[in-house]
């Protein structure tokens, strides 16, 4: 998800649900204000049907089950985990993935035997149409190379235990090795280069590509499709016409985001639902039934020390 992907740890291990552990970025050693404040807030997440999660990078979740949110207290409300990632597919330089076993466990002991939270989901870091090894400029090619994303996508949450019915395309700018815009508005001579050979793609080819990863989720399995990203993000990308209008997509967004874990939303509000709203995207707002995540700290550089904190309605999601 967007964060300061270098200071992270580009070119960690792979962990899969099944496998082994993964190499984590190591917390803050010291105890910020931040969480000292969130401690000795709220005993859980508000109002009925919203959860607090992470995703991402191993965060440390404590007790025994049932589980409880790290520093903020209430049920673990669920994990959702980079299974894939187009650079990492393809072997890229620099390409990564970021799931931690551990939490998926803990989510989906916590919604399977205690009824909390939404259990353990996962998301595709996506390649736009300039990481296409065969971008041809082509809206065709564009939609073939979303669904062969796609495919490998399922392929990699086949024989996961993921309880979270969407499938999330984590659409962004992440500023890294090997394409700094994830090939969404430059043409690469080739996936890992880096180098560009064309300085613009039209939101239509790139629209193309997200509809063929959408499509073929949706017609080759049960889950549903959401998409990861922001306003800036979004607009930059797709523009402001036709081709970013998604009015029948679930959407997580990450902004805005706060380093402070004092300021946990309540519903769509940060600051215990008296500050800032989440701010959506591709024609939405928080009031859409599509709208169903909020990455509200510890993405996008914004750090807390802990890792990324979520809010996760589910009652939105059928």
């Amino acid at each position: 998800m967007k964060r300061s992907w270098l200071a992270v740890g580009v070119g960690m291990a792979l962990v899969m649900a099944s496998g082994a552990a993964a190499a984590a970025p190591t917390a803050a050693a010291s105890t910020s204000q931040a969480v000292t404040t969130a401690q000795a807030g709220r005993s859980g997440d508000g109002p009925p049907g919203f959860w607090w999660g992470t995703d991402s990078w191993p965060v440390s979740v404590p007790g025994g089950a049932p589980y409880r949110m790290p520093y903020l207290g209430g049920a673990y409300g669920g994990y959702i985990g980079m299974t894939g990632n187009w650079a990492y597919w393809l072997g890229c330089k620099g390409g990564f993935i970021a799931f931690s076993a551990t939490n998926a466990a803990q989510a989906h002991i916590n919604f399977t035997r205690y009824g909390k939270g939404v259990g353990v989901g996962a998301y595709w870091f996506m390649g736009g149409p300039g990481v296409d090894p065969h971008y041809n400029g082509s809206t065709a090619e564009a939609s073939a190379w979303g669904a062969r994303q796609a495919a490998r996508a399922l392929s990699d949450i086949a024989n996961g235990a993921f309880d979270y019915k969407v499938v999330w395309m984590d659409v962004e700018l992440p500023g890294i090795k090997p394409a700094p815009d994830n090939g969404w508005n430059n043409v690469y001579t080739s996936p890992g280069s880096g180098i560009v050979k064309q300085s613009h793609i039209p939101a239509t080819i790139d629209r193309a590509d997200f509809n063929g990863f959408a499509n073929y989720i949706t017609s080759h399995s049960p889950y549903k499709v959401g998409v990861y990203s922001s306003p800036g993000a979004w607009t930059s990308i797709f523009g402001t016409g036709t081709a970013s209008l998604i009015p029948n997509t679930y959407e997580w967004t990450y902004q805005p985001e706060t380093s402070n874990l004092g300021n946990a939303p309540y519903g769509w509000r940060l600051n215990n639902g008296s500050g800032a709203y989440a701010q959506f995207f591709g024609g939405q707002t928080y009031n859409s039934k599509y709208a169903l995540m909020w990455q509200w700290s510890g993405g996008g550089g914004v750090r807390n020390g802990v890792g990324d904190f979520d809010q996760i309605d589910s009652i939105r999601l059928p």
